[in-house]
């Protein structure tokens, strides 16, 4: 078995040499016909490092000429599939710069708003390529209303929207188990009028219900009295904009052991 495993070792280190080697010649030559050839043979087989190389050495050469649409079109196309994304959304956007009335714009259009989602970090980082993934899929919308991409780019707006939620969502979460609760409840609040029409929106009023409650019971007695009065006005705007949530009773909780803590106060 380990001969057999070494062979193979050997066969594919020979074959990368071979390939390298091959590959080697093509950059040398000064044929930019042959070297374009190789470089959309390259591009197919999906050997995309060495299109890439290619076509970046072709990309003066070409400029101006009726090639030179489909080797931009390629060279951007190897940045994204090698995942150097930040090259191919500056290389779709110079595509549709030189080619606004290409027959591939709309796609390329897509494409460089997508380079920005796959940029799009974890929701605990900072989310600068999420907000332009969003803006940048409306503005495709926008700009091309009967588009058969759209469906796509509202699906991605609504995940890059979700996403924000949860970073803001999460970080409310941790003032409010530091014990942080004025921050907290100021925090959910802003979460709240940021996302209005989230599906758990009810959920962050409950929680600034919630963390006033416990601003107000962790106060000294001279505060105490306009902090649940803080906690009993954010209870009953609850029952106002949410009176179906099925969070309604633990809200009307918050308000009625705040209504009683004042009246114990108050004696």
């Amino acid at each position: 078995m380990r001969i057999i495993k070494y062979l193979f070792l050997l066969v594919g280190a020979v074959c990368v040499l071979s390939s390298c080697s091959k590959f080697s010649k093509v950059m040398k030559s000064k044929d930019y016909e042959y070297k374009l050839r190789m470089a959309d043979q390259y591009f197919v087989k999906k050997k995309y490092r060495f299109a890439q190389q290619l076509y970046e050495d072709l990309f003066p050469v070409f400029k101006g000429s009726n090639k030179f649409e489909d080797i931009h079109y390629k060279f951007a196309y190897c940045a994204y599939y090698l995942k150097d994304y930040i090259s191919a959304e500056n290389l779709f956007k110079s595509f549709l710069e030189y080619f606004p009335n290409s027959a591939k714009a709309e796609e390329v259009d897509f494409m460089h708003a997508f380079c920005y989602f796959k940029q799009s970090p974890r929701p605990e980082l900072d989310q600068t390529n999420t907000i332009k993934a969003m803006g940048q899929m409306q503005t495709f919308i926008n700009t091309h209303p009967g588009s058969e991409r759209n469906k796509e780019a509202q699906e991605i707006i609504a995940q890059c929207y979700n996403k924000m939620i949860t970073k803001d969502y999460s970080s409310a979460e941790l003032y409010y188990n530091l014990g942080q609760y004025k921050a907290a409840a100021i925090s959910f609040s802003t979460l709240l009028n940021s996302y209005p029409d989230a599906p758990n929106a009810d959920e962050f009023k409950l929680w600034v219900v919630k963390s006033y409650y416990k601003y107000a019971s962790m106060s000294i007695p001279d505060k105490q009295n306009e902090r649940y009065g803080q906690a009993i006005e954010e209870a009953q705007d609850f029952q106002d904009r949410f009176p179906e949530s099925k969070l309604l009773k633990e809200a009307e909780r918050y308000l009625t052991l705040s209504q009683n803590n004042l009246k114990t106060i108050s004696q």
